[in-house]
Parts: structure tokens; C-alpha cells; sequence
């Protein structure tokens, strides 16, 4: 009697462990089909290695809604854990919306010691009013593209304002931007004459007979094998000297278009590309520290 119970027994905690097992199983599925759904549209948005970073990070994180007229901007905003009042940076996504890797290396730039504010420049421009994430990967690009040039001017000089006026910021902005964006800050320095200081990332310049209206310092990042980027950069030397406007343009050998994501991507074949982010990473924080 005492074995059959025994048996019984056994074989209940058997089938509790079997169910548990399968419970475990099905809510680990529903959980990847889920994240699978949030992101599949838009593969380019999602970087699990930038991901996993910003995860570990122990500072400040957060949304917010910067709002003008009738727009809202949606931004990802990080603060550092400094003791004094901080310089802002505002940070330009690529032609690929706000990805994991842009939040991450606004992230980074908290890590050094300031604010760093990256907005969703396709907010409210995707179907159902989403922003970057509403996109499939064959309509985001297309979409940026298409952005109004008046609308981007505008987001970005709110959001400098609403940066600029925190408690915790010291009033002064700086912007730097990728690809699409590395564009963008190129022409936002032609919109904003109170910019402490513009970094360009492998972006083309903004017309030549724009740059008179430039008053902050641009510092160029340009990768050696990236023509169709780096070279424009003689002829834009040329005009931002005639204009009287400080241009410091470097260019980094062997190093491709959208080196400063590919050069962390822990699957990038081209040691070129870490070796200029890891340079062009020094310089950066060099230039925002004496500003």
C-alpha cells in the first residue's frame, strides 16, 4: 500500500514538474513572439548587443514628450550622475530611426558626463501616429527622407530648448548626428546660431551659400572608405574657409560609412571600423569637454 502511494505520488510531482515545464516553455515563446512582433517591422531599429548595454546602465533613463504647436516629440532622454549642472548634447538618429544603438550611445554620452537627448524625429509620421518603430524597414528610410525640412528644424530647436532650460543643464547645446543625421546637424548649425558646437558623423554638407549663417565650430568624422561621403569634404573646407566659419574635418583610413555603430557591433568583420570609433569616440569627448 505504502508503494502504490509512494508510485502515485511520484508520478503526480512527475506530471506538476512536466506542466511547469510546459508553462515555462510556452510563456518563454509568447514572450519572444511578442518582442519578434515589436520589432520585426523594422529590423534595422533593433541591435540586441546596444540592447543589452543600455540595460546594465545604472543611470537616469527616460521618455519624454517635448511639445510645440501641435506636435510632440517623442525623445530618449539619459542624464549622467555628475555633481554640477551639465552641457546638453543633442543627439541626430540615422536614416534608420531611433534604434537601440542611438539610445545606447545616448547612454554613452550621459556615461561622460553629460545630457544626452535623442528625439524621434518620424514622431507621429508613422501609421497610427507611431513614430520610428511603426515603420517596416522598406518604408523608414523613405519616410525620413520625405521628412519636411522646416518640421526637422523645428523638433530639433525644441528639443534644444527643452534641454537647455532643465534644471540639471548648464544652458549650453551641442548636437552631433549619424549618416541621415550626420546631415541634419550640418544644417541644424545653420538654424541654431547659439550651438556651442556641431559633430558631424559621415554627412553631407549643407548648401555653400547656407554656411555664412553657421556661428558654432563643425568637427567633421569621415571614414576613409566612404566616398560618397568623404568626398565632399575638400569642397566644404573650402567654402566653410571662405565663409570665415571653423570646419575640422578627420578622416579615419579603412573606415566605412556608419563606423561609430558598426565599430561596436560585436559581429562587424572590418577592424578599421573600431579602430576609428574608438579614435573619433577620444576626440569627441575631448572637444565637448572644453566647450
Amino acid at each position: 500500500m505504502e508503494m502504490t502511494r509512494g508510485r502515485v505520488f511520484a508520478r503526480g510531482c512527475a506530471l506538476l514538474a512536466a506542466l511547469f515545464s510546459l508553462t515555462v516553455y510556452v510563456s518563454a515563446q509568447e514572450m519572444s513572439a511578442h518582442h519578434h512582433m515589436e520589432s520585426g517591422n523594422n529590423p534595422e531599429l533593433v541591435q540586441d548587443w546596444a540592447k543589452a548595454r543600455l540595460a546594465k546602465s545604472p543611470r537616469h533613463q527616460e521618455w519624454v514628450k517635448v511639445k510645440y504647436g501641435n506636435r510632440e516629440v517623442n525623445s530618449f532622454i539619459v542624464f549622467p550622475e555628475v555633481k554640477n549642472k551639465a552641457t546638453a548634447v543633442v543627439v541626430i538618429h540615422e536614416i534608420f530611426g531611433l534604434s537601440d544603438w542611438v539610445q545606447s550611445l545616448t547612454d554613452e554620452l550621459a556615461e561622460a558626463g553629460y545630457i544626452a537627448i535623442a528625439p524621434d524625429l518620424l514622431s507621429g509620421m508613422g501609421p497610427g501616429g507611431g513614430g520610428s518603430s511603426s515603420f517596416d524597414n522598406t518604408k523608414v528610410r523613405e519616410a525620413i527622407s520625405n521628412l519636411p525640412p522646416d518640421q526637422v528644424t523645428a523638433d530639433l530647436n525644441a528639443v534644444a530648448d527643452y534641454v537647455s532650460k532643465l534644471p540639471a543643464a548648464n544652458g549650453k547645446v551641442a548636437v552631433g548626428g549619424f549618416c541621415w543625421g550626420g546631415g541634419q546637424t550640418f544644417r541644424f548649425a545653420t538654424n541654431r546660431a547659439n550651438l556651442k558646437a556641431a559633430f558631424v558623423f559621415y554627412g553631407p554638407p549643407p548648401p555653400t551659400e547656407s554656411m555664412s549663417k553657421i556661428s558654432a565650430p563643425v568637427y567633421g568624422f569621415y571614414g576613409g572608405n566612404d566616398a560618397r561621403i568623404t568626398a565632399t569634404v575638400p569642397a566644404t573646407t573650402e567654402a566653410m574657409k571662405a565663409a570665415g566659419k571653423k570646419y575640422d574635418p578627420v578622416i579615419y583610413e579603412g573606415a566605412g560609412h556608419g563606423f561609430m555603430r558598426s565599430g561596436e557591433d560585436p559581429t562587424d568583420k572590418n577592424p578599421a571600423n573600431k579602430k576609428a570609433r574608438d579614435e573619433a569616440w577620444e576626440r569627441w569627448k575631448k572637444v565637448l569637454a572644453a566647450l
